[in-house]
């Protein structure tokens, strides 16, 4: 790793970041909750395309998709009304995992699909003991063949988003640079240290992704700079530009490294990966 010289979008030095070695073994993997309470701030985007850099870069992925609209199961091809889906696993109709799980177009990528069934969990579970530790328990059964499970939350703080936040081991808050995004990060932090308080001691917020970055406005700037002053080094460099090329990846079922690997948010997205594990953050 070597400094350029010139500052990042976050005000601090452009850094190199060379791509890390191939594991030889995998598992047991870091459980990542992909979380934001504000639709359209690009968690399934950055669900999908991290996931897909991972696995470039010889990780394991599980992508697991825990939002009612299916956006993640689309956007990896997976016609998630025809297969078996996480609310199976959830209400105990299916009790391994391995059937409900699907391999994608991209190697070492797999995903759990999801469809409008899911919406219906909270009112089956909300009677149950333990309800806030279902998805753990089913996460539990596949931990050791994976590197890094990436849970892709719906946009609520519910019962799904709990049990999301004391499955994981960490916290990825994707962050559209604009002012309304940046307001209800308070209230999400404060639901992650709730759940930390009494569910899941262990969970921490593992960083914020600055996305949607367009650097030729003037509040995109000042939100970024904003973002950094609040949560300093949980912030990383690597911030994902507005492009779209991200959308049409999605619509095209694939990842913007197929789809688009010249774009810059290929780039980027392969930089975050490394910086993830720069970081320590996933092995």
């Amino acid at each position: 790793m070597a400094d350029k010289g010139e500052l990042g979008p976050t005000g601090r030095p452009v850094r190199v970041i060379t791509p890390p070695e191939f594991l030889e073994t995998h598992g047991p993997a870091r459980i990542i909750a992909m979380c934001n309470q504000k639709g359209g701030v690009g968690k399934t985007t950055t669900t999908i395309n991290l996931g897909a850099a991972l696995a470039r870069y010889g990780r394991k992925v599980l992508a697991v998709d825990f939002d009612p609209q299916g956006a993640l199961s689309a956007g990896l091809g997976v016609p998630a009304h025809e297969v078996p889906t996480i609310y199976d696993l959830m209400l105990g109709k299916i009790k391994n995992p391995h059937e409900v799980i699907q391999g994608t177009a991209t190697p070492g990528l797999d995903v759990i699909p999801a469809n409008i069934d899911l919406s219906a969990a909270e009112v089956h579970l909300v009677s149950e003991v333990a309800r806030e530790q279902i998805l753990g328990s089913v996460l539990r059964r596949v931990v050791d063949d994976y590197d890094v499970i990436l849970i892709d939350c719906q946009p609520s703080l519910g019962l799904l988003t709990v049990n999301a936040l004391t499955a994981a081991h960490g916290v990825l808050i994707p962050l559209a640079c604009e002012y309304f995004a940046l307001r209800g990060v308070a209230l999400l932090i404060e639901t992650i240290e709730k759940v930390r308080d009494r569910l899941n001691p262990a969970l921490e917020l593992d960083g914020i992704i600055a996305t949607m970055y367009d650097p030729r406005t003037l509040h995109a700037r000042e939100v970024l700079e904003r973002v950094v002053e609040t949560f300093g080094e949980k912030t990383f460099d690597t911030v994902i530009g507005r492009t779209v090329k991200l959308p049409d990846a999605s619509v095209a079922a694939q990842s913007i490294l197929d789809y688009a690997p010249s774009n810059a948010a290929a780039e980027a997205y392969l930089t975050l990966a490394r910086e993830i594990v720069q970081r320590g953050i996933v092995a």
